[in-house]
């Protein structure tokens, strides 16, 4: 049995999403071995992160300043907006360096089981991104679930009228599936099939 303190630790890691305590208690394991090496630089990083974080006011990234490093570049794409449920998302999009425009998170998806409505997404600040910037097309990059295709619609019915294109990631995506699991290929060939709604 372990102190208090490690136990502690332990249940905090296992509280991760896809850990469980015996993951958990591997990982402090290992995390303690290698103090110098692991844990100390993690308790610093996270120090770092925890005091840097923000949210992006323009996108809704999280950066270590706001606007974010991707809304703030001038070499992204200005036409270009593609719209995910959460940062993962985005996070997803970035790792296989392929969409080179900007992002806006809505925060979730509509959902009726669970009481999730426009009001309660960024709806309305998308609407206005896309009123006041020179975006050609909006590419709805939502997961491929019933939520997800009624987001999705009801997106492209407020956007109908705002003299932009708007288009949805197509083959490669299967149903019931999330951006962040999805591999560099696939990805590409969701991009590369999207559809205009």
């Amino acid at each position: 049995m372990s102190s208090p303190d490690i136990e502690k630790l332990i249940k905090q890691v296992a509280k991760l999403p896809s850990l469980g305590n015996r993951s958990a208690r591997r990982i402090v394991l290992q995390l303690i071995k290698k103090k110098e090496t692991l844990l100390i630089p993690l308790i610093e990083s996270m120090g770092n992160v925890a005091a840097n974080i923000q949210t992006c006011e323009i996108c809704g990234n999280f950066d270590t300043s706001s606007p974010c490093s991707i809304c703030s570049s001038e070499k992204r794409d200005k036409t270009l907006l593609c719209v995910v449920q959460d940062v993962g998302d985005l996070w997803a999009m970035e790792r296989v360096s392929l969409f080179k425009g900007h992002y806006h998170v809505l925060g979730g998806i509509l959902s009726a089981m669970e009481g999730i409505g426009p009001e309660d997404l960024a709806i309305d600040s998308l609407l206005h991104r896309v009123k006041e910037n020179d975006f050609k097309e909006v590419i709805l990059a939502l997961p491929a679930t019933i939520d997800g295709q009624i987001t999705s619609h009801y997106l492209s019915s407020r956007l109908q009228g705002l003299s932009v294109k708007i288009t949805t990631l197509a083959q490669g995506i299967p149903m019931g599936a999330e951006l962040d699991y999805m591999d560099e290929g696939t990805i590409q060939l969701a991009l590369d099939s999207r559809k205009e709604l």
